[in-house]
């Protein structure tokens, strides 16, 4: 129970009293007014004369602090990005994306320009963590001197690190440099050479008997080798060949079997791949010819399964140097194929395509094909969807322009890139994918069926007149307009001259019958080792003509026939050796001074 009082209000100092207080308060109406007018001017300080008291004492403190915000705004963020061991495809897809949005790229003591130039947007600046500019080898401190400077310039910074960031490298004194920086930073994992490599090599790391796996990196240190001396153990050696020969012999001194089976991998994950097999005791000497190249080697009785577990080094064109005579734009498809396979691929463009000496009938086409003058568009070729996309682009026009229009496509890979645009083909030939193809699919002229009669074909400046031919006697009015010129293009670098002229390629693959002609005219003929496989019998007709002989012809024309075409004869000539009892060979290996004559 609450009890009341009368006991007196008792007034707050002036400069105190809250308002409401006051007016309770038993003071005079000036003194209320005095107490008001303190209050209000109470309020206004801290806009007007505190600020202007702290002024001296919080100015300098002020500017500093102003100078550090700006420093952490300018400050850019590094990713440490597993690189894996060298197969482009072990990247992560995490990797992948920071790649494509990185400003700067630093590369690991590894150069790793294949990743930059498939991964990395245009204009990504590199930068080469390996060496200095004097040649020799950044220490581990310079690489972190470097990391840090160019996240202090701001921006996304990828630093990439051979293999995985965690394992064997400078992550440790690059983070620590990071922090003591004030930059912020990530992780990213990759695949690591330790498991990758033996798992190319076709070494499995683990048996039901083995008892642990080793993983020793003695980077020229001398090491306690008793301690991986168990028999039923698997040891992983990463490092040079002097690294791999004290292996050898720390092992044998602390009682490790000298028939212990060993591995020998340089180059692991790569189609430049090579693994020989030896034994602790003949370890030392294989160590020898070791190029200097990062090596692996596996030690232990999980080696022995190496001949029925290899995978890698058997594909069919496994280390075949392929020349591809195609612009880079279009043979992705064949290079990713060819690779595939074991194959490196090697893209030597033949042709350059421009725009038509006058462009009035192009633009022309496209106006009338706006204003429905056609019933059907036909595209023979990527380049000729690209000209037309191009002028639509000139035009601000887009995909729905084709709406009411019929479109037909030579093959599959024109056909993908309409569907890129956003346009689905109505019609594409079921079997041979060639303007004779084309043709035999394409519906003749039906005056009942049909409101308009007329067809737009842009096309290359030297296409054959085939299908114009048929299309007007299947009652076709035909617009045969020069969408593109095709020329041929610059030689080639003299080294990749000669390596065609020496047989250093492995094989080629001709795709046209331009890409031949114009192949011999910039850089001579293939030699006579070299494996000649050709997309269809017009192409294999103009190889011939030009005195080449032709081993593979595609069961289609398609990129894809051709290269599963040139695959199997690959396995045909390892087949081959091995019923022979020799040892597999490519092309390039054997060489043969005269030309071969046909079978």
């Amino acid at each position: 129970m609450s009890t009341m009082t009368n006991s007196p209000v008792v007034a707050e100092p002036a400069l105190e009293a809250p308002v409401d207080t006051l007016v309770d308060a038993p003071v005079e109406v000036s003194a209320l007014t005095e107490v008001v007018d303190a209050k209000k001017d109470r309020d206004e300080l801290p806009a007007q004369s505190r600020s202007r008291k702290s002024a001296g004492r919080s100015g300098a403190a002020a500017k500093k602090s102003d100078k550090a915000a700006k420093a952490d705004k300018l400050l850019g963020h590094v990713s440490f990005v597993g690189a894996g061991p060298g197969d482009p495809g072990l990247l992560t897809v995490r990797a992948v994306d920071l790649l494509g949005a990185a400003d700067v790229v630093v590369l690991d003591q590894g150069s790793r320009q294949d990743l930059v130039a498939r991964f990395c947007r245009a204009g990504a600046e590199v930068l080469d963590a390996g060496f200095g500019d004097d040649g020799q080898p950044l220490t581990r401190a310079a690489r972190a001197k470097l990391v840090v400077r160019a996240a202090k310039a701001g921006g996304r910074v990828v630093r990439l690190m051979d293999g995985d960031p965690s394992t064997f490298t400078g992550l440790v004194e690059e983070v620590a440099a990071c922090r003591k920086a004030g930059v912020t930073f990530d992780v990213v994992p990759g695949v690591s050479a330790v498991n990758a490599v033996p798992a190319y090599a076709g070494v499995p790391m683990t048996t039901p008997s083995t008892s642990s796996v080793n993983v020793v990196h003695p980077a020229g240190r001398a090491l306690d080798w008793s301690r991986h001396a168990d028999a039923d153990a698997t040891v992983v050696v990463l490092g040079t060949g002097d690294d791999i020969a004290a292996a050898a012999r720390g092992l044998l001194a602390a009682g490790r079997s000298a028939a212990t089976p060993v591995a020998l991998t340089s180059h692991g994950t790569t189609t430049t791949q090579t693994t020989t097999t030896a034994t602790l005791g003949t370890l030392e000497t294989a160590a020898t010819v070791i190029d200097g190249s990062p090596t692996t080697a596996v030690i232990g009785d999980v080696v022995a399964l190496r001949e029925q577990n290899s995978w890698y080094e058997t594909k069919p064109l496994f280390g075949w140097r392929v020349l591809v005579p195609r612009t880079k734009e279009q043979a992705g498809g064949i290079t990713a194929r060819l690779s595939d396979h074991g194959a490196t691929a090697e893209v030597v463009p033949t042709i350059s395509v421009e725009p038509p000496r006058t462009p009035q009938q192009m633009e022309k086409a496209v106006k009338g094909l706006v204003t429905g003058r056609y019933e059907w568009i036909g595209f023979t070729s990527v380049n000729a969807v690209r000209a037309v996309r191009e002028k639509f682009t000139e035009y601000g026009l887009d995909a729905r322009a084709f709406s009411g229009l019929k479109v037909a496509a030579v093959g599959g890979v024109t056909a993908d890139a309409l569907r890129e645009w956003g346009i689905e083909p109505d019609l594409l030939p079921e079997g041979e994918q060639s303007a004779a193809g084309l043709l035999e699919a394409w519906p003749p002229y039906d005056d009942v069926l049909d409101p308009i009669n007329r067809v737009f074909l842009p096309r290359a400046d030297i296409a054959t007149d085939t299908l114009v031919a048929g299309l007007v006697e299947n009652g076709w009015e035909v617009d045969d307009v020069t969408a593109y010129r095709t020329v041929r293009a610059a030689p080639p670098a003299a080294p990749v001259r000669d390596a065609i002229k020496t047989g250093a390629f492995d094989a080629v693959v001709f795709t046209s019958s331009s890409t031949v002609r114009n192949l011999v005219g910039i850089a001579g003929k293939p030699h006579p080792s070299t494996v000649v496989a050709c997309i269809g019998p017009a192409t294999a007709k103009t190889a011939e003509e030009h005195g080449l002989r032709v081993d593979v012809l595609a069961a289609e024309p398609s990129a894809e026939s051709l290269v599963e075409g040139l695959a199997a004869y690959g396995d045909l000539l390892r087949a081959a050796a091995a019923e022979a009892g020799e040892p597999v060979l490519r092309p390039s290996q054997k060489k043969s001074s005269a030309r071969r004559r046909a079978r």
